[in-house]
C-alpha cells in the first residue's frame, strides 16, 4: 500500500481466484496435400501473373545479382516481407525447372 492508502502494483484491484484455463491449440498454418495440388494445377492452367513474369525476366537478365531488385518488386506487389521472400524463392525455383527442362531438351 502507498502512503495515500490506495493499493498499487500486483495486489491492486478486487481479490479474485486465478482460473485454470486449458491451453489453446496453436493455429500454425499447414499446407494440405489437396491445397498444394490445387495451387499447382491453377499455376499450370493460368500461367504467371504479369508481375511474376517481370520477376522471371529480371532473373533471366541479371542472374544472381537480381535478388534485391526482385525482392523490392515482389514486396511492392504483395505487401509483406515474408510473402516477397517466398515469391522470390518460388520464381527462382520455377526458373531452375525451366532451365533444367531446356537442358534436357537440348541434351537429347
Amino acid at each position: 500500500m502507498s502512503s495515500t492508502g490506495t493499493r498499487i502494483g500486483d495486489n491492486k484491484g478486487f481479490p479474485v481466484e486465478k482460473r485454470n484455463v486449458p491451453k489453446r491449440p496453436s493455429q500454425k498454418p499447414r499446407l494440405s496435400k489437396r491445397t498444394a495440388m490445387v495451387r499447382e494445377l491453377v499455376g499450370e492452367v493460368m500461367g504467371m501473373a504479369p508481375y511474376e513474369k517481370r520477376l522471371l525476366d529480371m532473373l533471366r537478365v541479371s542472374g544472381a545479382s537480381a535478388d534485391k531488385r526482385m525482392y523490392k518488386v515482389a514486396k511492392r506487389r504483395l505487401g509483406t516481407h515474408k510473402r516477397a521472400l517466398k515469391k522470390r524463392e518460388q520464381i527462382k525455383e520455377t526458373y531452375g525447372k525451366m532451365r533444367a527442362k531446356a537442358a534436357m531438351a537440348s541434351g537429347n
